[in-house]
């Protein structure tokens, strides 16, 4: 097991994001990763902010750290022996046989704690750890950064001790990013540092959206009350503007993320700000100062736009001016509970590491083993290198509009958006972002007319005349999908404001079903559990599927997962386990089994199977204990529609489990559906999966 223990410089160098980071860039790689802190900073019973970030977002159970007021006891009576004895015992604890790599966290010196250099020290000395130096790159000149690296690594044995690996410089400003790089391999030490012993291993570049706070945080932080909820706990504050001029000076700052800061008897910024929301722009909120609630006039005006936008509305007794210094002064440390800030974090920590450093030092794992971590980012590069155009038919969507953008910044797809390219340009505006060069706005008008000759040509046995198609070309997700049959872009995509069969349909009716993958078009999910990732189908599209369906619905699953590096071990789920049940739709999972090992013989499949017998090797070592299956299945294929869709949504709710999907299979180019509910990384997720359909 190879220890990396991550030991800051300073206070307020974010130790605990760097360091759950980069368990996130191990996984990535696939290596199995545990996370330790070795001593609390926090006093009292509250639990450890690290421990508790581990446990919700690595599902991990850390060794218990000690106590902050126990070790310094200890220290104070000269037994430092014992604590380092007490945290090796810690250690112990894990398995090395089955983990790849342990990340420690290190303490922060504080004032309170001049202490925490020279035990962080001697923990990763004898722990006979790497050792990685991380410092904040906001405060300093590169060559006082230099120093302050120097200094840190010094108590480590010096920069050209072998076991200190590198260091990590977090909040890094735009003005450095020119000069010394933020995405490896392309990271260029600062002044007098040894690249050959002490390299760079990150740049993170500082990133206002990672230290955005829920609205709710900012409200309960000044005590404020909520006059309107709205959606308190997802909207996010990246800036906030203090409202002292007319209405018609502000509304250049009215775009997402924007909390609106003013007295409560402002009838015009209270009305700017409801009409912006009215108008799809996604204020962080409305926080009324001066203890003053608008008039119930202007309240009554406003409500209807309140309530159809879920803009949070709260009042706070301190004026406008005291109420923007203490949001000034707010600590930037992630709550505990915000586990969505803190994945983003992660992966944004993950994003900027040199993890050559990291494969020369561990190798390759010791088993196949896909986290979800890794399934994200393989998703990712593979979109990447895939290079295909993806055509969005939902367009004016905000959700869309983002993803797109989002998925064209980073190279995961060259995105298409059918829409009036004014109104993108606004909503996109509204969401403070900008439409990138690469992403193309084609406007329905222009190129209807154009389809209407090849539509009718695809459709005419069906008894399509012209009038006809012009008239479904109307709908944007036909005209997408006609581009599509037309080959001028790779996949589609829809479903955010538009049925399952909305999208589905013109798929079926003109790009038609490959005969190869069994002439029939089933779904997969990709379950995100903690420690893997499973394959659920078909949970979207075939209500009672026959046996031989089910057969073809099994190998299309297994070949999806073999797409997305998940070894296909398939489980053809029932309600009875091998021989213990009859009746009809037992046999006919019985009977799809045999057809599937039939046309693929080399394929780990069994069935049927209880879903514990599948998933979990001690129920199968009773109920199945001659599978080659059971107890250690990735893809799991579901009797019909109703049972899959129930539990895929069971474990999705239940568990807080992401699924990414469903991914349409066995169409001759990839048509994708989108939850209506969907998230933006719901969307940019399905467009890589979509990038990547249109390679395989």
């Amino acid at each position: 097991m190879h220890i990396f223990f991550i030991s800051p410089t300073s206070y307020g160098v974010g130790l605990t994001s760097v360091a759950l980071g980069m368990v996130r860039a191990l996984e990535q790689i696939g290596l199995k990763v545990r996370f330790y802190k070795p001593v609390s900073q926090q006093n009292g019973h509250t639990e450890d902010i690290s421990v508790a970030f581990a446990r919700r977002t690595l599902h991990q159970e850390p060794p218990q750290p000690l106590s902050f007021t126990h070790v310094e006891d200890m220290l104070g009576r000269h037994l430092q022996d014992d604590v380092l004895e007490e945290i090796v015992s810690k250690i112990n604890q894990l398995s090395s046989s089955t983990v790849d790599a342990l990340v420690v966290e290190g303490l922060t010196p504080t004032r309170n704690v001049p202490w925490a250099t020279r035990l962080n020290s001697d923990i990763a000395r004898t722990l006979s750890a790497d050792v990685i130096i991380v410092t904040r790159a906001d405060e300093n000149s590169p060559q006082e950064q230099a120093d302050l690296l120097r200094i840190s690594a010094d108590y480590h044995g010096g920069v050209r001790n072998s076991s200190v690996l590198g260091y990590v410089l977090n909040k890094m400003p735009e003005t450095m990013v020119e000069k010394y790089g933020t995405q490896p391999p392309d990271l260029r030490p600062l002044p007098r540092m040894p690249a050959s012993s002490f390299p760079p291993i990150a740049h993170i570049l500082w990133n206002p959206e990672l230290a955005a706070p829920r609205t709710r945080d900012i409200c309960e932080r000044l005590g404020a009350t909520i006059l309107y909820e709205g959606q308190i706990d997802s909207r996010r504050v990246t800036r906030h503007i203090l409202c002292a001029r007319s209405s018609a000076m502000i509304t250049e700052h009215l775009v997402a993320g924007t909390l609106i800061i003013a007295p409560g008897d402002r009838d015009d910024i209270v009305m700017a700000a409801c009409l912006a929301a009215s108008n799809g722009v996604p204020l962080a909120g409305l926080l009324l100062t001066n203890g003053e609630p608008p008039p119930k006039g202007t309240m009554r005006l406003c409500l209807p736009a309140i309530t159809e936008s879920q803009l949070p509305v709260m009042l706070t007794t301190t004026n406008s001016y005291e109420t923007a210094t203490l949001l000034d002064r707010m600590d930037p440390e992630v709550p505990a509970d915000d586990v969505e800030r803190m994945e983003k974090v992660m992966d944004a920590v993950a994003a900027h590491i040199n993890m050559e450093i990291f494969r020369s030092r561990c190798g390759q794992p010791r088993k196949n083993f896909l986290t979800p971590p890794a399934f994200r980012y393989n998703l990712m590069a593979q979109a990447q290198q895939a290079g295909k155009r993806i055509i969005l038919p939902e367009g004016e969507e905000p959700r869309t509009v983002e993803a797109a953008i989002i998925c064209q910044n980073k190279s995961i797809a060259d995105c298409v958006l059918l829409g009036n390219p004014e109104k993108i340009h606004e909503i996109a505006r509204g969401l403070d972002r900008v439409i990138p060069d690469g992403l193309t706005i084609i406007k329905p008008d222009a190129i209807r007319k154009k389809y209407i000759a090849p539509m009718v040509a695809l459709r005419k046995h069906k008894g399509l005349n012209e009038a006809m198609a012009e008239a479904q070309l109307e709908d944007t997700v036909v005209l997408g999908t006609m581009m599509l049959a037309q080959g001028e872009v790779d996949g589609l995509v829809s479903g955010a404001i538009h049925t399952t069969a909305n999208t589905i349909r013109p798929a079926f009716q003109l790009i038609k079903t490959d005969p190869q993958a069994g002439g029939l078009v089933s779904s997969v999910f990709f379950m995100l559990l903690p420690d893997q990732i499973v394959v659920y189908g078909d949970c979207a599209v075939n209500p009672d599927p026959s046996a031989e369906d089910l057969a073809i619905i099994a190998l299309q699953s297994a070949r999806s997962a073999q797409i997305f590096g998940i070894e296909p071990r398939v489980a053809m789920i029932s309600y009875s386990t091998g021989e213990s049940g009859q009746g009809s739709d037992v046999e006919k999972v019985r009977e799809a089994t045999r057809i599937a090992r039939e046309l693929a013989p080399d394929l780990l499949i069994d069935g049927p199977l209880q879903y514990d017998a599948a998933a979990i090797a001690s129920v199968a070592a009773g109920k199945a204990p001659n599978s080659p299956v059971a107890g250690q299945a990735t893809v799991f294929i579901f009797p019909d529609l109703n049972t899959g869709n129930t539990t895929y949504k069971a474990v999705q709710r239940s568990a807080n489990v992401v699924s990414v999907g469903p991914m349409l299979q066995g169409l001759n180019k990839p048509v994708n559906d989108l939850s209506r509910g969907a998230l933006v990384d719901d969307i940019v997720y399905t467009i890589a999966l979509t990038a990547i359909q249109a390679v395989r």
